[in-house]
């Protein structure tokens, strides 16, 4: 019996807002007959970003497409590997033969390298292997000094994760994410001068082994070529990766994180107007302090569905895709954060609405 070779893995990691989905919807995209599975790591019960990325066109039915993508609600796929990461790895490498490659987006707040370590069990590690950690990098962030864009938002996700230390500067994070990293990407680099985006370089590679390869691009606009088939092996070398967060995984209290602070609600509301909409949630945004909004929007009169993904106040949308003939012209979103009061959330959108 012919041995299959490893299937290879690609993990995408960075801060919130940083463009990890819109990478991976690059790299669907752009597939060329590759077959991919993909683990996406998300707040929240709808999974918006899994139906973003079933959107992508990967050379497969519907029904295959919604097959091979694995949402973990959980959001910290690093602390949750033994409970949900393994089955669904254990599924994939039983489905090897069927499959290319495997990507997966981790969390804004992940920590790249228990997961990698994860890959030299013995059941993954026989099977499978990582091709590359990619960090993405939030460039005019970093220039600014606050490396996230939305600084506060990520702040307050950090505070309440009780595996990484509150008191340490966030640049710590951001370090860490680096440590991992076989590839970095200077992402939005088209919104910052080329001085800046030189002193950015310096100070990324400062954090990096000279062996990383550091590159730039817009929205994640790259060559496949460039980011798979790196061949990195990651889970060789994880372990002499130093970063500032190695003790916390170290004890046994490790399932004992859990997000359970973060609160990620669904609304689902009539067509609404668009420019009303997008006001309307920034300023919810700004009064109850919502991190994340995700979701479509059917707009009178717009053949079209409305794509919506929200990090702070900063909305990024498009038209995906046509409304199916039989399909309820609705919006639907999911606001993530601390301590949201669904029925009031909703009632202030209505209101502003006028629905």
């Amino acid at each position: 019996m012919k041995t299959l070779a490893k299937l290879p893995v690609t993990i995408v990691t960075g801060f919130l807002g940083s463009g990890k989905t819109t990478l991976l919807r690059h790299m669907l995209d752009n597939a060329q007959g590759r077959r991919i599975a993909v683990i996406v790591n998300e707040f929240g019960e709808l999974g918006i970003d899994g139906e973003i990325l079933k959107q992508c066109s990967i050379g497969c039915t519907e029904e295959e497409a919604n097959g091979r993508v694995y949402e973990l609600a959980n959001g910290c796929l690093c602390c949750t590997v033994q409970e949900e990461f393994f089955p669904v790895m254990r599924e994939l490498v039983a489905r090897r033969g069927d499959l290319d490659h495997i990507l997966i987006e981790t969390s804004g707040l992940a920590l790249p390298k228990p997961l990698v370590q994860a890959f030299q069990w013995p059941e993954i590690r026989s099977a499978c292997t990582v091709d590359a950690v990619i960090t993405v990098v939030d460039s005019p962030a970093v220039a600014a000094g606050t490396f996230a864009a939305f600084p506060d938002q990520v702040d307050a996700q950090r505070k309440l994760d009780p595996n990484l230390d509150h008191e340490s500067p966030l640049h710590e994070l951001f370090a860490d994410q680096l440590a991992s990293a076989d590839l970095v990407i200077l992402n939005k680099a088209d919104l910052i001068s080329p001085a800046d985006l030189a002193k950015v370089r310096l100070e990324v590679a400062e954090e990096l082994p000279p062996a990383v390869k550091i590159i730039e691009a817009s929205s994640g606009r790259l060559p496949l070529d460039v980011l798979i088939g790196l061949g990195a092996g990651s889970e060789e070398h994880i372990d002499s990766r130093h970063s500032h967060h190695d003790h916390h995984h170290d004890g046994d209290d490790h399932d004992d994180h859990d997000h359970d602070a973060f609160d990620s609600i669904s609304i689902e509301l009539p067509q609404a107007d668009e420019s009303l909409l997008l006001d309307a949630l920034t300023q919810l945004v700004v009064q109850h302090g919502i991190l994340r909004v995700k979701g479509f929007a059917a707009i009178p009169n717009k053949p079209m569905r409305l794509l919506i993904q929200g990090v702070g106040t900063r909305f990024d949308k498009h038209f995906d895709r046509q409304w199916g003939a039989d399909e309820a012209r609705s919006t639907r979103l999911v606001l993530i954060g601390q301590q949201l009061d669904a029925a009031l959330l909703e009632a202030q959108l209505r209101a502003a609405l006028s629905v």
